[in-house]
């Protein structure tokens, strides 16, 4: 924990006390890492909606770690909170920054400093994050391991010229912005002059590039990936208002306001589609947990469409899909931040081992 000591195990005077029963341990003392939001930072309503919450989220799972006996502090997500982490001296920290001053990528620097701290933290690394945002090349990625994605483009400008290859109707994202931000149902252009109007708007309005895939009609799956002991892989189907609509995917609406649109999940097995979702957590350096979301076709073909390293957080009262889902699994909270937790540790003492093996 950035001093000058070697890492004192569960078992040594002054190390961590509690276990989870298997002989790993559970901190005493964790940090909460939250982004700052204020609304002068973000460019739209919109997008500041995805994170306004962010310090009364990072309050309720605090809650739950008091409630486990675990001594917790929360910190906003900016550097110069940073000298607080490393005079407190948290045991581990939980990383739920998901921008700095409404920017985004900038959060791929947390676990990165984290590292040069030497502190444990969940979720991905720095490579891991900063693939993140840029889902252009998370796409590629995988499509080049063979994991199946719809046809894609990346556009720089509304005068791009476009791909003959793909096929309307095609829906458009924004590049480097999570959680849904204008995906809308205008989102999903018929024609090439909507397509154009929409990509103009969008770079405008955010000033990044904006990538049109093909829609996938059929039906919507998430994938909610745990790791403990193993990796874990928790299935569920999207299940809309119209089950007979192939047309329907989740748009901004249905995620963040309220009396908006709805959906529920249903629990599905399917092991061809675990495997694939195991596949891409490890090419895409993700860490602790993860979340994807995949169309299937009305032919039964699978079609990864989105991916988060460090997804929405938080107990089934925060109404985010990680608990919703591995609820329909009967795995509660407490469960999740435990197994969270002591993995966090044991791969901390285990690279620490490793560094004194090795010498360095």
């Amino acid at each position: 924990m950035a001093t000058d000591q070697p890492p004192k195990k569960p078992d040594e005077p002054g190390g961590t006390s509690k276990t989870n029963g298997n002989g790993f341990p559970l901190p005493k003392f964790v940090g909460i890492l939250h982004s700052e939001v204020k609304r002068e930072y973000f460019p739209t309503e919109t997008q500041y909606l995805t994170e306004k919450d962010a310090t009364h989220e990072a309050e309720v799972i605090a809650t739950y770690l008091v409630k486990m006996g675990i001594k917790t502090k929360l910190y906003a997500g900016r550097p110069e909170t940073l000298s607080s982490i490393l005079r407190d001296k948290p045991d581990m920290i939980f990383n739920l920054v998901g921008s700095i001053s409404g920017q985004e990528y900038l959060s791929a620097t947390i676990p990165g400093i984290l590292e040069a701290m030497d502190i444990p933290y969940t979720g991905a690394g720095m490579l891991g994050e900063a693939l993140a945002y840029n889902k252009y090349l998370v796409k590629e990625l995988l499509v080049s391991h063979g994991i199946p994605v719809p046809r894609t483009q990346l556009l720089t400008s509304a005068t791009t010229p476009l791909n003959p290859e793909l096929r309307f109707p095609l829906i458009t994202k924004l590049n480097e912005i999570h959680g849904a931000v204008e995906v809308t149902q205008d989102a999903i252009s018929p024609d090439e002059k909507h397509l154009r109007d929409r990509i103009k708007f969008l770079i405008k309005t955010y000033q990044q590039p904006i990538i049109a895939e093909e829609f996938i009609a059929g039906r919507e799956y998430t994938a909610i990936v745990l790791e403990g002991g193993n990796t874990k892989v928790y299935l569920a189907e999207k299940v809309f208002p119209d089950a007979t609509d192939p047309m329907q995917f989740v748009t901004f609406d249905a995620q963040w306001v309220e009396g908006g649109e709805t959906y529920t999940y249903k629990k599905i097995s399917d092991p061809t589609l675990n495997e694939l979702v195991r596949r891409a957590f490890d090419i895409l350096k993700m860490g602790g947990y993860g979340k994807f979301d995949i169309r299937v076709d009305q032919s039964g073909r699978y079609y990864f469409i989105d991916s988060n390293s460090n997804p929405a957080f938080g107990p089934k009262e925060l109404d985010v899909a990680l608990a919703n889902i591995l609820s329909l699994y009967e795995i509660d909270f407490p469960e999740i931040l435990k197994r969270l937790m002591v993995n966090t540790m044991r791969d901390w003492f285990k690279t620490q081992e490793e560094r004194s093996a090795s010498g360095s």
